[in-house]
């Protein structure tokens, strides 16, 4: 059993697309179904069901996912110990982030990190915040930018990189929500509520209306704060967002903070990562670049 084979399983496993992991992996999807194929055959049972439109893992398959990628870090450690440590750094890092991540937070890293350590290769996925931590415990990614929790959880480190209020935005655009939360007091009762489907902003919010005494008038919950302000930005409801989102996002313009909202703890945003994945030099080369870039550290 190749580790090639196996980075091409991961790979699929991920897309559930062979023509988009076919592209990733630069190699043809017939020549990417046969590697499959082979790999079952060694594993003596089907991997994937597939048909002409979809892709989806077995009960076997999703053993075997687990197996693939303990196989691959534990590859990924010994080819770590064996190198010389004078040797330069090399190899590939994982890393998870939400959109607003990708622009606010890892330019000033990844500019540095490139700038040091050109010959890693970096494989970047975004999704919902939330997901961010979770990713890492299931080692489906090797590093994330997310908030963090005021403990680190169980076998991750984490360092906080920069600190932003969660605040309380509404529809800068005339309709019934803003003429809601320009009553005195307001009547947050009344007003319709966009919340995130789960995550540390959802559990403080939650916690804001116990609080009060209030049963809130959920709209929707969606995943993600982009998704949060763009339905508050069409005059949906209210919501909660961390003001670097905020600031970054291109719907600005058509919100407005309101002062007189939920007073909430804000948000600790920084890089979590793996104890066991630290000992991979790339990806502790990132963690270190991370502080230093956040730290004013010179180079």
């Amino acid at each position: 059993m190749q580790h090639e084979d196996l980075e091409y399983f991961i790979d699929l496993y991920q897309t559930l697309n062979f023509g988009r992991s076919s592209t990733r992996c630069n190699i043809s999807a017939s020549a990417l179904s046969r590697r499959i194929k082979r790999l079952e055959q060694e594993v003596g049972t089907e991997l994937y069901q597939r048909d002409n439109r979809r892709v989806i893992p077995t009960v076997a398959g999703r053993e075997f996912e687990r197996y693939a990628r303990e196989t691959l870090a534990r590859w990924a450690e010994v080819r770590e110990r064996v190198t010389d440590s004078a040797a330069r750094i090399d190899g590939e890092i994982r890393i998870y982030a939400s959109v607003t991540a990708c622009y606010s937070i890892l330019p000033r890293i990844l500019g540095r990190f490139r700038e040091h350590y050109p010959e890693v290769h970096i494989h970047l996925k975004t999704g919902d915040a939330a997901l961010a931590l979770q990713t890492v415990r299931d080692e489906a990614v090797d590093l994330a930018v997310a908030a963090l929790p005021q403990r680190s959880p169980s076998g991750l480190l984490t360092q906080v990189l920069t600190v932003t209020p969660l605040v309380c935005i509404g529809p800068a655009m005339r309709c019934a929500v803003r003429d809601l939360l320009q009553q005195r007091p307001i009547p947050w009762q009344q007003v319709p509520v966009i919340l995130s489907e789960q995550g540390l902003s959802r559990r403080r919010v939650d916690a804001w209306y116990r609080e009060h005494g209030i049963e809130a008038p959920v709209y929707a919950q969606v995943a993600g704060n982009e998704a949060i302000i763009a339905m508050v930005s069409l005059g949906c409801g209210a919501g909660v967002v961390p003001q670097l989102v905020v600031d970054k996002s291109p719907l600005r313009h058509d919100l407005q903070i309101i002062g007189e909202g939920p007073q909430l703890e804000p948000y600790h945003v920084g890089v979590a990562v793996s104890r066991r994945r630290l000992k991979n030099r790339s990806v502790a080369a990132f963690w270190e670049t991370s502080r230093a870039s956040y730290s004013g550290q010179p180079d």
